[in-house]
C-alpha cells in the first residue's frame, strides 16, 4: 500500500490535514452558541460577517472536484470546458438583488431553509416536500464528487492497495470530517475555509506563474494544446465550434439558475449576519471566478508539459508532481483535499437542516423540540456522509459523476418557487408544484441517454440546449398557466415588510 509512497509530500499533506482537523474541533467554541439549537449548529447563529461569509460561500462553491474536473474537462475538449467561468459570474447580480430579500424574510420568520420559506409563502406542504427532497437528492452525489477529488490526490501521493485497503485513507479522512462536523456544525467549515482558501490561492498563483516559465510561456502552451486538439479532432479546440455556442450559453445560464438554490449554497448565504454581508459578497466573489479561469488553464498546460494521464481527472495531480518539488506537491494536494472537506461539510449540514425541518418534523414527528431538531440534523449529517462514501466504495466514480449531471437539472426546477416567490405572490402553490413535477420528469427524461446520462438535447432540430434550461422553461409555462386558472387563495404567512426595510443585524 505504501511501497511507492512519496514520503515528503505525504508528511506535508498529513500536517495540513491534521491542522484543519484540530481547527474543526475547536470551532465549536468559536462565536460560541448553544449547539443543541439547530439555528446555532446548522447556521452558525447567523453571525458570520462579510469577511467570513466570503471565505465560507467561496469555499463552498469552489470545491476539490472543481479543481480536478474543470482542468480535466479543458484537457479533454478545450474551450467548452470553460463554461463554468461565465456561469459563476452571471449569477452574482441575482445574488446581489434577490438573496438579501431571502435572508430578510427567513430571519424575520425564523426560517432555516428554502423549503421553510416556500411553505410560509405558499402554505403548500407538498411543494415544501418537493423542494426539500430535490435538494437532498441533488446534494448526495455532489458530496460523493468531493470524495473523487480527494481520491485523486491521495492516489497521487502513492497510496495504492487492493479491495477495502485502497479506500482506507479516504474513509479515515471522511470519518474525521464526520466527527468534527457533528460536534461543531457550520462553525467547523467556516473556520477551516480560511485555511483552505488561502492554500488554494497560493497553489493556483504558484502554478500559473511557475509552470508557464518552465514551459516557455503561454504562447508555447497554447500552441501545444492547439496541436493536440487538432490531432484529436471532433468537438475540441482552443475556441468554440459553431455547434457548441448555444450549448455553451444554455449550460451556463441553466447552471447559474441552480447553483445558489442548492441547500449548501443557501446554508452559507443564510448564515450571514445581514443583507449587507450578502451584497458585499456578491461584489467580491467574482475573484473566485478569476481563480477558476486560471485553474482551467492547467488543463492546457498539461499538453505542453507532456502529461498524458489515462484518466483526465489525473491531469492536475500529475502536472503538480512534474512541475514542483515534493514538499510543494504535498502542500498543493493538501489544498485540494481540504477543498473537499469544506464543501462536503456544508453540503451535509445543508441536507441535514432540510431533512430535519422539511421532511422529518412536518411529516414524521411534528412535536419535535429544539434540541431534538438539532440531534436529528446531526444524525442526518452523518447518514448523508455515509451515503456519499457508499457512492464511491460501491459504484465506480463515473456513476456518481453522471448522476451529478442531473443535480443542476433538478435544482433549477426549484428556482421558480423560491426566486419568483421573493417578488410576487401571484403564482399558486399547486401550480408551482405541477410545474416542478413537469420540469423534473422532462429534465430527467431528456438526460436519460441510451448508454449514459447526457446534459444536452436538440430543440426543434435547430440547436442543442442544456436539459435543465429546457425543463425549467416548461416548468414556468405550466406554473404560470395553472396559476392564471387557479389563482392564489392559500394563506401567505409572510408579510410585505418582511422583504424590505432597513438592513437588519442578527
Amino acid at each position: 500500500m505504501i511501497t511507492n509512497l512519496n514520503w515528503t509530500a505525504t508528511i506535508v499533506f498529513v500536517f495540513f490535514f491534521l491542522l484543519v482537523t484540530v481547527l474543526g474541533f475547536i470551532a465549536a467554541r468559536w462565536k460560541q452558541g448553544d449547539l443543541t439549537d439547530l439555528h446555532e449548529w446548522g447556521l452558525g447563529g447567523r453571525r458570520f460577517g462579510a469577511w467570513i461569509s466570503w471565505f465560507l460561500i467561496g469555499g463552498d462553491l469552489y470545491t476539490a472536484y472543481t479543481l480536478i474536473a474543470v482542468p480535466a474537462l479543458v484537457y479533454s475538449v478545450g474551450a467548452y470546458g470553460f463554461f463554468a467561468v461565465p456561469y459563476t459570474v452571471i449569477i452574482y447580480p441575482l445574488l446581489f438583488t434577490a438573496f438579501p430579500r431571502l435572508w430578510r424574510v427567513t430571519h424575520r420568520n425564523n426560517y432555516l431553509t428554502a423549503a421553510d420559506f416556500v411553505l410560509g409563502r405558499y402554505s403548500n406542504p407538498w411543494l415544501e416536500l418537493a423542494v426539500a427532497l430535490t435538494g437532498i437528492l441533488a446534494t448526495m452525489p455532489y458530496i460523493a464528487l468531493q470524495l473523487v477529488g480527494m481520491e485523486r490526490v491521495i492516489e497521487a501521493l502513492g497510496f495504492h492497495g487492493d479491495g477495502w485497503m485502497q479506500q482506507l485513507p479516504l474513509t479515515i479522512a471522511f470519518v474525521i470530517l464526520a466527527l468534527y462536523t457533528y460536534r461543531s456544525g457550520l462553525r467547523a467549515p467556516a473556520m477551516i475555509a480560511f485555511v483552505k482558501d488561502a492554500m488554494i490561492y497560493i497553489f493556483v498563483l504558484a502554478a500559473i506563474i511557475v509552470i508557464p516559465v518552465q514551459l516557455g510561456g503561454f504562447g508555447h502552451i497554447f500552441e501545444a494544446a492547439a496541436a493536440a486538439f487538432a490531432k484529436k479532432g471532433g468537438a475540441t479546440g482552443l475556441t468554440l465550434q459553431p455547434a457548441q455556442v448555444m450549448p455553451y450559453i444554455t449550460v451556463a445560464i441553466g447552471s447559474a439558475l441552480a447553483i445558489f438554490i442548492y441547500p449548501h449554497s443557501l446554508t452559507g448565504i443564510l448564515s450571514a449576519n445581514g443583507p449587507d454581508a450578502i451584497r458585499r459578497n456578491a461584489v467580491a466573489l467574482p475573484a473566485y471566478s478569476l481563480l477558476l479561469g486560471l485553474v482551467g488553464l492547467l488543463g492546457l498546460m498539461a499538453y505542453a508539459a507532456g502529461v498524458a494521464p489515462k484518466n483526465p481527472q489525473d491531469v492536475v495531480p500529475q502536472l503538480i508532481l512534474k512541475s514542483f518539488p515534493d514538499w510543494f506537491a504535498g502542500f498543493s494536494f493538501a489544498a485540494i483535499a481540504i477543498g473537499a472537506l469544506v464543501p462536503a461539510a456544508v453540503m451535509s449540514i445543508g441536507a441535514a437542516n432540510t431533512f430535519t425541518r422539511n421532511v422529518w418534523k412536518p411529516f414524521v414527528n411534528p412535536a419535535l423540540t429544539g434540541p431534538q431538531e438539532a440531534f436529528v440534523a446531526k444524525l442526518m449529517s452523518l447518514i448523508v456522509k455515509v451515503g456519499a462514501l457508499a457512492f464511491i466504495l460501491l459504484r465506480p466514480p463515473a456513476f456518481a459523476i453522471d448522476f451529478q449531471l442531473l443535480g443542476g437539472v433538478w435544482m433549477a426546477q426549484c428556482f421558480p418557487a423560491i426566486i419568483f416567490g421573493l417578488y410576487t405572490r401571484w403564482f399558486d402553490g399547486r401550480a408551482l408544484l405541477a410545474g416542478w413535477a413537469v420540469g423534473m420528469v422532462v429534465g430527467t427524461w431528456l438526460s436519460w441517454g441510451a448508454e449514459k446520462w447526457v446534459n444536452m438535447h436538440s430543440v426543434f432540430g435547430q440547436f442543442s440546449a442544456f436539459n435543465g434550461l429546457i425543463a425549467v422553461v416548461l416548468n414556468i409555462v405550466v406554473a404560470a398557466a395553472l396559476s392564471a386558472v387557479l389563482g392564489s387563495p392559500a394563506l401567505d404567512q409572510t408579510r410585505a415588510e418582511d422583504y424590505e426595510g432597513l438592513p437588519i443585524k442578527a
